[in-house]
């Protein structure tokens, strides 16, 4: 089966979008290919449930593990729960697509992205999320397109559209942003501490490589002959908002109007509101317009009343530059943080407050062996940084069954991981694997930034040698044609009732993470810079919050965490190392108490909660890979006795043989004759044989007195 392509080359590299091809039964499809990576984006629309008073839309990735030719590695060897990685990409899905489709649209869409081949230059994650937009036009349903997606990465001075993974590893950037021809739809990055202007040049610079992938798909569509379905704007009606505007507005704008109250205080009031004026509508005759629009649609009453909150909300912004809590419009709410709430069982433990949002982030040290393997797409097969988010219903004052982690958890979880990673020491200075659990205790807006200031003072309370302090805050937006405010740390309300979650994580240097996501089709770059800016100064507060609550990393671990010891070895010395059947690494581990990693780059990394064992361990295994020259001479112990000769260990670990005739330059009948089990003893190296075997002599090598021997002893 033929289709039609149409393809686009960004710095010598093409994308192309095929149709007509794959799927025919679904309502759109594309494959979209960039090199050898090929992803499958299918759009499907069925008719709306009954009751439905919000848009039903499903974003699904699929991660195929024959794509990079491999077989899965689970029990029944096939794929089954989606990887975190996977999960995310949904969600990188999801937040452009979700703002451009109508409000009023209740129909089930479905957006399936299947990855089926994948080249190790080209990640496919942006690649699916400008398919689902051409799935969506193919399908024909109402929607605020196109709508497309590039990378940004940052290689020295120089900005790369869609990096390779490699490329990735070692950029400066790694930004994701999608758009529209109205603008910026979302954004989701990582960065190396860069300034503001470094991130707003990527944006702009990431906005005009949209435009092309724009133009691409509107060309598509014209030589299918497909016209795009345009939303109509639907006008409901205006018997019940126009009842409650005269009924309610004045009241609900008075309490909106109460700065010094609380949010439970608030809510409460608005609350009885809306019981009173559902109680006038129960109280009317049964032909009464109000009433037969209600009776005919359940939903209407609540609806309306949340749109004239939202809408008198929003006024007051606009028009008097307050915010429902009396706040001005770049002022943060009251902060206060403390370290070491919790006993030092827990290895580092730090609660961060902001107005009602509570955060109390816990990390734990742990040895290589504890790193999470990953079993994904993605060329990287572990993580050594993990950083797990839990929204319990008891932190918004609800109740509702304990899961498994959402969607939403892990994409704040993998937020906040990303916020820290650029801070984090050394593999080499600091081996040990980390995990940070953030507990949001309780939420009112931003418990997304809440967790990263949180675990920052977790981090350093266990004392992780941090780069720099990491805090962050959310930005929101409130648009009205052309009159628009841009808010700073955002509370609960202003998140559900504005345009914009915008957030921005960093230390005093620069930008760490980003995360933008619209409720409206698109917004301009300088915008978006305007937010980036006004955001500096709030982070430059609440880190110096922070630091009134710990200045620098802990000096010493708990004394619970382990201790770890991490040096390299000649990688061809490993097998030495571990011994036939791992018999050598074994004994070491046994003997010493310890807990030992190799790594095929040679690195060894000891655990143990007794550093002198640590220690000892280090020197039996430094023993055993050093390279013995001959002619060097060695104080050494006897440790076996046979009758050809006897075995001497010159260093930990590391053996040689003394045959008889090399025990003296006069014959010896018996070896015990010249040196027994313990004996300390002198000796050079006369030979290494082709087996590695090291033959010792003890001819014509000045003995030491016992007691200098001992003390020689001690200091190898």
């Amino acid at each position: 089966m033929q289709g039609q392509t149409q393809s686009i080359s960004f710095d010598g590299r093409e994308i192309r979008l095929t149709t007509g091809r794959y799927a025919p039964q679904a309502g759109g499809s594309v494959m979209v290919e960039c090199g050898d990576t090929a992803v499958l984006v299918t759009a499907t629309r069925s008719k709306g449930r009954e009751g439905i008073d919000f848009l039903p839309l499903i974003c699904d990735y699929e991660e195929r593990l024959y794509a990079a030719g491999r077989i899965p590695g689970s029990f029944f060897r096939r794929e089954a729960r989606p990887p975190e990685r996977a999960i995310l990409t949904c969600r990188l899905i999801d937040r452009p697509m979700r703002p451009l489709f109508p409000s009023w649209l209740r129909d089930d869409l479905q957006i399936v992205a299947t990855c089926m081949s994948l080249d190790e230059r080209v990640p496919p994650d942006v690649l699916a999320v400008t398919g689902a937009s051409m799935a969506a036009l193919l399908a024909r349903m109402p929607f605020y397109g196109p709508m497309a997606a590039v990378r940004v990465g940052l290689l020295g001075d120089d900005f790369v559209l869609n990096p390779s993974f490699r490329e990735i590893e070692r950029s400066d950037l790694d930004l994701v942003l999608a758009g529209t021809p109205a603008g910026v739809v979302m954004v989701e990055a990582g960065a190396n501490q860069l300034p503001e202007q470094d991130v707003i040049e990527a944006i702009d610079f990431g906005y005009e490589a949209v435009g092309e992938l724009i133009k691409a798909q509107l060309n598509l569509l014209k030589e299918l002959g497909i016209e795009q379905v345009i939303p109509e704007e639907k006008v409901d009606d205006p018997t019940v908002p126009s009842f409650l505007e005269k009924e309610c507005a004045s009241a609900i704008g008075a309490v909106l109007q109460q700065f010094s109250q609380t949010k439970p205080e608030r809510d409460e009031k608005l609350d009885a509101i809306k019981a009173e004026v559902s109680a006038k509508v129960a109280a009317l005759k049964e032909d009464d317009a109000i009433k037969v629009a209600v009776s005919s649609n359940s939903k209407v009453l609540s609806n309306s009343y949340k749109s004239l909150t939202k809408k008198l909300m929003r006024q007051q912004i606009l028009s008097e530059g307050k915010r429902v809590d009396g706040r001005g419009l770049d002022e943060v709410r009251p902060i206060s943080a403390a370290v070491g709430v919790l006993p030092k069982r827990v290895h580092g433990s730090g609660l961060f407050n902001r107005g009602l949002t509570q955060v109390l982030s816990t990390a734990t040290l742990g040895t290589p062996s504890d790193a999470q393997e990953m079993d994904d797409l993605n060329p990287a097969s572990e993580k050594t940084y993990l950083h797990h988010y839990n929204f319990p219903p008891y932190s918004v004052g609800e109740t509702r069954p304990m899961r498994s982690p959402g969607r939403r958890e892990i994409g704040h979880g993998a937020l906040a991981e990303r916020a820290l990673l650029p801070v984090l020491p050394s593999k080499e200075s600091f081996p040990y694997v980390l995990r940070v659990v953030s507990e949001c205790l309780s939420s009112n807006g931003s418990t997304s930034m809440g967790s990263v200031c949180g675990s920052t003072l977790a981090l350093m309370d266990a004392g992780v040698p941090l780069k720099a302090p990491v805090g962050g805050a959310a930005m929101g937006l409130i648009k009205e044609g052309d009159d628009v405010r841009i808010l700073t740390d955002i509370q609960g309300i202003e998140d559900f009732l504005g345009d914009m979650d915008f957030k921005v994580a960093g230390t005093e240097k620069g930008i760490t993470a980003l995360q933008m996501d619209m409720k409206i089709t698109g917004l301009e770059v300088k915008t978006v810079a305007d937010a980036i800016n006004q955001a500096r100064p709030a982070r430059l507060h609440i880190l110096g919050k922070m630091l009134e609550a710990i200045d620098a990393p802990r000096d010493t671990l708990s004394p619970h965490a382990p201790r770890l010891l991490s040096f390299r070895i000649d990688p061809e010395l490993i097998g030495t190392v571990i011994g036939p059947g791992g018999r050598t690494i074994k004994g070491i581990t046994e003997r010493t108490n310890t807990k030992i990693d190799i790594e095929d780059g040679g690195i060894v990394t000891i655990a143990s909660h007794d550093g002198a064992a640590a220690e000892e361990a280090q020197r039996i295994i430094e023993g055993l890979t050093r390279r013995v020259s001959e002619g060097e001479v060695f104080q050494g112990t006897v440790t076996r006795v046979i009758p050809i000769g006897a075995f001497v260990e010159i260093l930990p670990g590391k053996e040689g043989m003394i045959h008889i005739s090399q025990l003296s330059e006069s014959r010896v009948e018996k070896v015990e004759d010249v040196v027994n089990v313990g004996d300390q003893v002198t000796v050079r190296v006369r030979e290494i044989d082709n087996r590695g075997r090291i033959n010792l002599t003890l001819r014509g090598v000045p003995q030491q007195e016992p007691e200098a021997a001992a003390t020689a002893a001690a200091a190898e």
